[in-house]
């Protein structure tokens, strides 16, 4: 008995096999990306290979560039560049890839303020940029980040008040502002965070009390580690800390804090770090 042909499932499967080869990125990230890998240097051109960030048939996609099909195109979702000695500004260009979900460029050598455009990523979840010099204050735009939950801005040079934007951040986690030129006081309103988990301000220069931080009623519900270490706070330990039944680590070292440590502290179920 002859074989079935083939012919006609592959005719079937040839408009399919068709359209995801022709799939290309987005214009808006493809200009993107190249104006970034221009304003980058060397280290970063080196990697990135080909006209498509997103990969074509000739070359993979570029490194640490992540896409997504979405309808008849690919976007950007993912741009993940770090310790590879990136030195300059922030490069601006980065907030047109509006479909972010995830920055990373971490450990580098960027300067510069944060630009205001950075409002307009309005998927962006995890934005991460430790461990660079960037300085000025961080701008109020970071409060329309909706979708954001973990903030890294820890070892640079920002300065200015702590943003109260922040608290406007419904999904955010954890959030890490240590190793900065900070000053005044720490938002109360940090306390209305009903998902915040982690939040370290340490070496920083915060003035204030422990006693504003928590006034609240209900403040910071989820959270389990609060580092306030080596700062300019005053006065005592409030026996109110201890409402924050969720806390895990607490540190407060190397401050200007003085009075008794309240015995409520030894109750709190979950303390394993003080």
């Amino acid at each position: 008995m002859a074989r079935p042909s083939l012919s006609l499932p592959l005719i079937l499967m040839f408009p399919l096999l068709f359209h995801l080869a022709v799939a290309k990125t987005l214009k808006r990230d493809v200009k993107a990306l190249n104006e970034i890998k221009a304003s980058l240097g060397w280290r970063v051109v080196y990697a990135w290979v080909g006209d498509d960030p997103c990969g074509d048939g000739d070359h993979p996609p570029w490194s640490g560039v992540t896409c997504s099909t979405v309808g008849d195109y690919r976007v950007v979702t993912e741009l993940e560049v770090y310790a590879v000695s990136i030195v300059g500004p922030f490069p601006t260009a980065v907030t047109n890839l509006l479909d972010l979900t995830r920055l990373d460029l971490h450990n580098n050598k960027l300067t510069g303020p944060i630009p205001p455009q950075i409002g307009r990523l309005k998927r962006l979840k995890i934005l991460n940029l430790r461990w660079n010099k960037l300085q000025d204050v961080i701008p109020p735009e970071i409060g329309e980040l909706k979708s954001l939950t973990h903030l890294y801005l820890s070892f640079n040079a920002f300065k200015g008040e702590i943003p109260k934007e922040l608290a406007i951040l419904p999904e955010l986690r954890y959030l890490y502002l240590h190793e900065n030129r900070f000053s005044g006081r720490i938002p109360a309103e940090l306390g209305t965070l009903k998902n915040l988990r982690h939040l370290d301000v340490g070496n920083n220069h915060l003035v204030g009390t422990i006693r504003e931080l928590i006034r609240l009623d209900g403040c910071f519900p989820a959270l389990r580690n609060l580092y306030l270490n080596d700062n300019y706070l005053t006065g005592g330990v409030p026996a109110q800390l201890s409402n924050l039944t969720s806390l895990e680590i607490l540190h407060l070292s190397h401050n200007r804090m003085t009075g008794i440590i309240p015995v409520g502290l030894a109750h709190m179920p979950r303390l394993t770090y003080l």
